[in-house]
């Protein structure tokens, strides 16, 4: 499997996981908690500068989170319809401020530092007896491993659509990326149950 992690030597790599996850959750508070569009306008150039110095070419950066700005676009305009012009820009704000951080995150923090981190962090809850912290770290593990194996299917299927002349439409697109997906899903689960790790 592919992974959203970008193997080179930079500051942000250097900082350590917990670090950066605290810091993401009480940014992600801050965000929500302010409704001034010039703040939520400089949050998000500070997370463009950050995500940009994550190591990534510019035009790879752009390329992971173009289906995230598409979404939030989307959403922006229908709350621009059903509500105030105000409350849309913020909304978008918001997100797009915390889709550039939370990006870079995850392409400066390697899939086992962040699992032993989630699982570190989970560890109260576990003696708490509401979970296993061990389940948690994967579980948000496999799924930040396989957003980029999503978006390959979705291109994989899209350019297929194109070679054959159809037009490419959510409703054709959307059936064979679920199966693709449960597919996989059901591989990796068939996978660690052969290995008894969630027996463990």
């Amino acid at each position: 499997m592919q992974t959203l992690h970008v193997d080179v030597d930079t500051w942000l790599h250097r900082l350590s996981p917990r670090v950066k996850l605290l810091a993401l959750t009480a940014l992600g508070v801050l965000l929500f908690l302010t409704q001034s569009i010039p703040l939520l306008a400089c949050a998000n150039l500070v997370g463009a500068a950050v995500y940009l110095r994550s190591g990534l070419p510019f035009g790879e950066a752009l390329k992971r989170l173009r289906p995230i700005f598409i979404s939030i676009a989307v959403l922006a305009i229908f709350a621009a319809l059903v509500g105030p012009l105000h409350a849309a820009i913020v909304t978008a704000l918001r997100l797009t401020a915390l889709a550039l951080f939370a990006a870079t995150v995850t392409a400066t923090t390697s899939m086992s530092a962040f699992i032993d981190e989630i699982t570190a962090l989970a560890m109260p809850l576990e003696r708490l007896g509401l979970l296993k912290a061990a389940d948690i770290g994967l579980a948000i593990g496999l799924v930040i491993r396989f957003v980029p194996e999503i978006l390959d299917r979705y291109d994989a299927i899209r350019e297929a659509h194109q070679a054959r002349g159809i037009k490419v439409r959510l409703a054709t697109t959307l059936t064979p990326l679920i199966i693709l997906t449960l597919r996989d899903a059901d591989n990796i689960a068939a996978a660690i149950d052969a290995r008894g790790i969630r027996r463990q």
